[in-house]
């Protein structure tokens, strides 16, 4: 399943996520800390959805409620909802 996430109050501007099966097999953030969000990207691919979601769910940008993993991280909840439908 292919998904498109517009995170919100953080610096990356697109998300696009690959999953089958349960499982993350891409990536592709746009905007934000280029180098940070390429780690993640490839630490998360091939990593169950449920795991990626309890390992950043959650994590904060300085004073920010919320950052990049935890953004991707409501992706994936988001995109696991849709599949479910």
């Amino acid at each position: 399943m292919f998904y498109t996430f517009r995170p919100k109050g953080v610096c990356s501007q697109l998300m696009e996520i690959e999953t089958e099966d349960g499982v993350v097999k891409s990536l592709s953030v746009m905007g934000g800390c280029s180098g940070n969000l390429q780690g993640i990207a490839r630490l998360v691919e091939g990593m169950p959805v449920d795991e990626v979601i309890r390992r950043l769910d959650g994590v904060r940008c300085g004073f920010k409620d919320t950052s990049c993993p935890d953004q991707l991280a409501q992706a994936l909840k988001a995109c696991r909802a849709e599949s479910e439908a």
